[in-house]
């Protein structure tokens, strides 16, 4: 009995689950309060039941992700990522009409009173289509030259660009940064020759740094209206480099939680003592929650408890030789500290806001879904390794 219960904690890391146990209790409390302190009128009740749903799903699906073998994974990967296409193209006919309206963005399906992302689950779907790809190429061409190495960005390139195309029909930028930055540490790590990486990574500095001065000019401006750029985008630029110009106009929600985060001091007011209304409090504002809630001190709690997240699983890529999963492990790295960084950046004024979740602690199931995946995923590898089962070949 007791070797079987060590063989069962060398296959599970600990260190991975209990962060994601800790912030989905820090997820539900936020949300709570958020309600809470909602100006509109809600079931409060309904509403916290159906995010509990939620993250017990998702810790289902860890649970059933960790029992794939391998090379099911390998197989099922280009079937996933074509029905992930095919469903955000229904997206295009079929999307929520209502959400649309409020938010401007095209990427939610509606049944009954669920709403459903598609993206969400496509940012999995591409991280192992990356993997896939990148892990096949270096299989062929054992001897890399500048010529394969292109030749592989090609192939990125090409899984990505449909992804680009229906996001820009659904006016979702912020999910398209997720699918660069997944993209970028993919691409970092799959052995290109750093004289493609550094001459690469210099053009899209230099590229950020000309979209922000046209951005922060007239000339600019009308350039990029030109281009397909919307004044609701131009409104968020605004509001970054200068919260408080129109604090009960466009960038109130920015302000707003501004002056929450701020007014949580260093120990916070309390749980669920909350003074200062945040629009959209329970997903994307969501840490202003816990900051005004618990101050900076909980703040950093959080913070932490994403890092040991991180660096757990970046421990584990350490524990097997398993190309394949490494990939897969750099793209669920790469996407959950976008977010964090992303989110957290935009609730304390250091990035533009853009609609992006914190991860396990944001309202909304499609993301809880979409991160459990990830940590399903970075689980298997550990599980199938230590289990003694031979993750190579599996191609």
């Amino acid at each position: 009995m007791r070797s079987t219960k060590n063989n069962i904690d060398k296959q599970i890391d600990y260190g991975v689950l209990l962060p994601v146990f800790l912030l989905s209790i820090v997820g539900m409390a936020s949300y709570y309060v958020a309600l809470t302190h909602d100006v509109r009128p809600q079931n409060i009740s309904q509403l916290m039941i159906q995010q509990g749903i939620w993250y017990v799903l998702g810790g289902i699906v860890i649970f059933l992700v960790m029992q794939f073998s391998p090379k099911m994974v390998w197989k099922l990967t280009p079937i996933g990522y074509g029905i992930g296409i095919a469903v955000m193209t229904a997206l295009l006919f079929y999307y929520d009409t209502y959400l649309a309206d409020k938010t401007g963005s095209k990427n939610w399906f509606r049944f009954g009173s669920l709403t459903f992302q598609p993206a969400e689950l496509m940012k999995i779907a591409f991280i192992l289509m990356l993997a896939y790809i990148v892990t096949q190429h270096n299989i062929t061409y054992r001897q890399k030259t500048e010529k394969s190495d292109w030749l592989l960005i090609g192939k990125m390139l090409l899984v990505t660009l449909p992804i680009a195309v229906l996001l820009k029909l659904q006016d979702d930028f912020g999910t398209m940064l997720v699918f660069i930055a997944i993209l970028g540490g993919v691409f970092i790590m799959s052995g290109i020759s750093w004289r493609i990486i550094i001459p690469t990574a210099a053009v899209l500095i230099v590229l950020s740094l000309l979209i922000l001065f046209l951005v922060t000019t007239d000339g600019g401006r009308e350039m990029l209206y030109k281009v397909g750029f919307k004044s609701y985008q131009f409104a968020r630029i605004d509001s970054w480099l200068d919260p408080f110009h129109d604090p009960t106009g466009n960038s109130y929600q920015q302000a707003q939680a501004l002056k929450a985060i701020g007014s949580g001091g260093l120990f916070g007011k309390g749980y669920n003592q909350s003074e200062i209304f945040v629009p959209v409090r329970e997903s994307d504002m969501i840490f202003s929650v816990i900051a005004e809630n618990f101050g900076f001190l909980g703040s950093i709690f959080v913070i932490v408890l994403y890092f040991i997240l991180i660096y757990r699983m970046i421990r584990m890529c350490f524990d097997t030789n398993n190309e394949f999963f490494t990939y897969i492990a750099t793209g669920v790295i790469m996407m959950i500290l976008f977010h964090v960084f992303e989110n957290i950046g935009m609730n304390i004024g250091l990035l533009p806001l853009t609609g992006i979740p914190l991860p396990f602690v944001s309202q909304g199931g499609s993301a809880i879904l979409s991160n459990m995946i990830g940590v399903g995923l970075i689980m298997l590898m550990r599980y199938q390794y230590s289990s003694g089962k031979d993750l190579q070949p599996i191609y």
